[in-house]
Formats: structure tokens, sequence, C-alpha cells
């Protein structure tokens, strides 16, 4: 049941003043709850209930992180039909789409449980002393990454479940040890608050401290700024768009005690048509494209934006076809209001820039909050002098840059900003003739694609989800996958420390069973 209210730790609290609705952009209209705004008060309480339980969280051990996040995805899935009910609602996407989202989120919670209660990611590290080694005696070393403090995680608009209340930062930021207060984002309250209430049901039922995780709704940005600033939270969590990520990174960095701010945010994900598979296959590659550059309502972080080819008869017939079978995919529904308003002005500033062609824009009417999909093309030169045209355009829209030769092909992407993703239509001998392309394209992206499509991330150990800025704030660390964890800790070492005292993890006779590196060697024996 959905009250409007905020938890503040294991209580539903609503002390504040302001309130707000959710929009279902199908029907064109406000959803019926109502959702109060946390106030300052709810604001300081959350933050502190999470640094007191952090003393008790940061200790409890693999085994019980890992019921605590399986009891999460089980109270998740007890939801049932209301959870999906409530997410098509406040997001306009199909039943279909929730419940794979829905799917995604249980898996994810359920890989970091088997992660934690393995163990061996806390990447033990030891080295005993050689207390007769000359000149210098060597002391007994040991290290492991140790949780950070008190995590805020802000809600994605693209997906309510995935990576929102309990998805990727929030599972990663609970297995890690810290303690996660989420800021709820507004266009999806209902669902957020149904599943806070699943993870305050599992905290509970596992025995976790009042306070292991709080949800805050607000439909502005002044709980986002007052959580940043607190001096109790040590790192933050935030996909969406680069002003906001930017403005959030902005604000940890200017605090006396600045801290990490990973953000995923803008990218165009540049897609290279090289010739070869321009000449034998721009029939197929059209086709799946205009299903890519659609899907969702292109409202996905790999949305391909860019392609990238050759000038030439092929390139021709590769746009044309694009244009065909773009316009057979029907237009569906955007997720507010605000972001087809976003949507619409930012393809007519890039439609609208000094020689651009709109090759192909859905016409006739359609539904309210319903997208008109859209391909534009410019020649690379232009694209290499216009900065305005490297812009994301949220929504199922795409660019098709006429590049006069290979190596203005590769100037241009040498000099694009840091993307998710890039990928390669290749044939033949392609690879061979163009590696420049290949090694420039290396350089701007976190994940390279040979004959796919970017959309689509899977959740595994081998996935980076992340790539220079601006497509994150970090591009060492990746938001999906099992190394997702690594954002929240840091290192930390004991020196000649009392066997007794040290963490299990660290111990000589190794209880856990875990893969330590001892004296330079991967093992999982003992210390004798």
């Amino acid at each position: 049941m959905i009250t409007g209210k905020n938890y503040i730790g294991n209580l539903l609290s609503s002390v504040g003043e302001i309130t707000f609705t959710t929009f279902n952009p199908k029907t064109n209209l406000s959803n019926n709850h109502t959702f109060v705004e946390a106030s300052t008060v709810e604001i300081q309480e959350a933050v502190a209930l999470a640094t007191k339980a952090f003393d008790t969280y940061k200790n409890k051990s693999g085994v019980e992180k890992s019921a605590f996040l399986l009891q999460i995805a089980s109270e998740i899935e007890a939801l049932g039909d209301e959870l999906l009910h409530v997410y098509c609602e406040e997001s306009g996407l199909p039943l279909a789409r929730a419940i794979s989202e829905r799917t995604r989120t249980l898996f994810q919670l359920q890989t970091f449980a088997k992660l934690v209660k393995e163990g061996s990611w806390v990447a033990a590290t030891i080295e005993t002393a050689q207390p007769d080694r000359k000149p210098i005696p060597k002391p007994d070393l040991r290290k492991m990454l140790v949780p950070l403090g008190p995590v805020v995680v802000f809600g994605a608009s693209n997906f309510p479940l995935a990576y929102s209340t309990a998805g990727g930062d929030t599972a990663s930021a609970l297995a890690a040890g810290c303690p996660v207060i989420v800021k709820s984002h507004p266009m999806h309250a209902g669902t957020g608050e149904l599943v806070a209430s699943a993870i305050i049901k599992a905290a509970e039922k596992t025995g976790m401290p009042n306070g292991v995780f709080s949800n805050l709704n607000s439909s502005g940005i002044q709980v986002g700024i007052a959580l940043v600033e607190h001096p109790q939270v040590k790192a933050v969590g935030f996909t969406g768009s680069l002003s906001g990520g930017r403005a959030l990174y902005d604000l940890a960095a200017k605090r006396d005690e600045p801290i990490p701010v990973f953000a995923e945010m803008g990218s165009i994900n540049p897609v290279v048509l090289l010739p070869t598979a321009a000449r034998t296959s721009s029939e197929k590659w059209a086709q799946v494209y205009a299903q890519s550059i659609t899907l969702g309502t292109g409202q996905f972080c790999t949305n391909p934006g860019l392609i990238l080819g050759v000038k030439s008869a092929d390139l021709d017939e590769f746009i044309s076809k694009l244009s065909s079978e773009i316009l057979k995919v029907a237009p569906s529904c955007m997720l507010h209001p605000a972001i087809i308003g976003n949507y619409e002005k930012n393809k007519e500033t890039l439609s609208s820039q000094q020689g651009v062609k709109v090759v192909t824009s859905a016409s006739g009417a359609v539904k309210e909050n319903y997208a008109r999909q859209t391909v534009i093309t410019v020649l690379g030169s232009t694209f290499l002098k216009n900065p305005t045209l490297h812009q994301e355009v949220f929504g199922p829209f795409s660019m098709v840059v006429q590049c006069d030769t290979v190596d203005e092909l590769r100037e241009i992407i040498v000099h694009l900003e840091g993307q998710l993703t890039g990928t390669i239509l290749a044939e033949g001998d392609d690879l061979k003739k163009y590696p420049a392309v290949v090694e420039g394209l290396k350089t701007r992206v976190g994940r390279i694609i040979f004959n796919g499509v970017p959309t689509g991330v899977e959740v595994c150990d081998a996935m980076v989800h992340g790539g220079p800025y601006p497509a994150s704030t970090d591009s060492r660390f990746t938001a999906v996958g099992a190394a997702s964890i690594k954002r929240w800790v840091r290192p930390f070492s004991y020196q000649n420390w009392p066997n007794s005292w040290l963490p299990d993890a660290l111990k000589n006779e190794n209880p856990l069973g875990i893969a330590r590196f001892v004296n330079g060697e991967r093992t999982t024996k003992s210390i004798g």
C-alpha cells in the first residue's frame, strides 16, 4: 500500500509541508497518490540513523549481508502485481518491460548476495613479517577493502526498478557494508515507496540495524543538495543527466571533506560503420539499428545517437534504408511530459544547426507524450566544427555523420567526449585495414562492441558500464556488475596487529576459506 510518506529507517514519517503527485504519461493525467517531500528534520534524522547503523552494519558478516540481500529480493517479488501496476502507471512503460526490469533487479540483488557470501571480493592481501631482514626489518602488513559509510543513491528516471530504490547502486552499497539513503525519483515515487517497504521488511526480518536504509521523497532538488552536503554522508551514486550529475559532483567537491560522486551521465554511444560492412550489410544493419534507436522510446543511456561512416553510395543506401525502417516502428510513450519536452527541444536544436539535414521524422497525429522518431545527417567537417552536434538527445533520435575519408572519421572519434559505449560494424578485412579507428574508439569509451548494438547492459563480472567523462565521473569504475561494489569501499591496512583481533578475512587460519594473496601467492591456505 502506498502512503506517500518517507521511510526514515524502519518508520514511516510525513512531517513535511510540500506535497506532489506522480504522473501517468499514457493517460496524460496525474496519479491519485500524494507524496510528502522530506523535511530538513527528516533528512537529519535519516542521516543520523544511517551513521549509527554503520557502526553495526559494517561488521556484519558476508553471510548476514547475503541473507539480507536475498530477503530484499524475496520481499520485492512478494509485492506481486501491485508493484507492476504502479510501475506502469507512473512510467508509461509496458507490462513486459516492468516484468523484465523486476527480474533484473532481483538478479542484481542475488548476484551481490552470492558475492558477499563467498567473501573473496574484499581482496585480502597479506605480507608476513621478516623481523631478521637487513638492514630494516619488515613488518607484518595485512590489507583488505572496508566500507566508506552512509551512501546516498539518487533514483533514475528511466529505470524505476533496476537503477533506483533497490537497483544496482543500492544493492552494491548494501553488499559493501554501507547504509543507504535513497533520494527517490519524483516521477516514480509510488514504485519507490513500495520497493522501500520491501527493503525495510527485509531489514527487520534479518536483524539489520535501524537506519540501514531510508527512502526520502522530493519533487525538486533541495533534498538532494542537503543530502550531498551533509558531513556524515560518505559517497553518492547517481544515474541521470550531465547537468544533474555534474552539479552533484561539484557540490561534493566543495565540502570541507570532499566525497566521491559516482555519476553515470550523458552518452551518444558512437557507432562506426566501416566501408566493407556498409557495402555488404547495410540493409541488415539499418534494420537492426532502427529497432535499437527506438527501443524503449530511445530512453536508454546506451541509445545509439551517433552513426559514423565514409561518404559513398553504400552509406547513402544505409541512410535510406534506416529512414524507411525506423518509420515502420510505431511511436511510443515517453516517461513524462518534461522528458518529451526536452526531447523535442533538443531534437529541434540539433536539427536546426547549419548543414544538418533531417532525413526522416515520423509525421501524423500521435498520442500525447508519444515521441516521433527522427534521423538527421551531417557532413563530417560540419560535425567537427560544431560542438552543439555532440549533445545527447534523450529519445528515439540518431545522427548519421558522413565523413570524407577514414582519417576524418578517426579525427571525429578522438575529439568526441567520453562515452559509455562504442560500436564497430565491420566485415571482411575492415579491422585489418582500419586499426587506428578501433584504437581511437577504445580511448573514448568504457565498452566496445563488435557487430552488435549498444542497447542492453548485461549484469555480469566482465561488464563495464562507465567511461571517460562525461559518460561517468570516474572511468576506473563500473555502475553495473559485481565490480561496482568497489565504488563504496577503500583499502585499509593493519600493521603488526594481533591475530585474534584481526578481521576474519585477514586471520592466519583463514576461517572464511576465501582466496587471498599471501606473500605474492593467491591461495586459500592458512598461514602456519
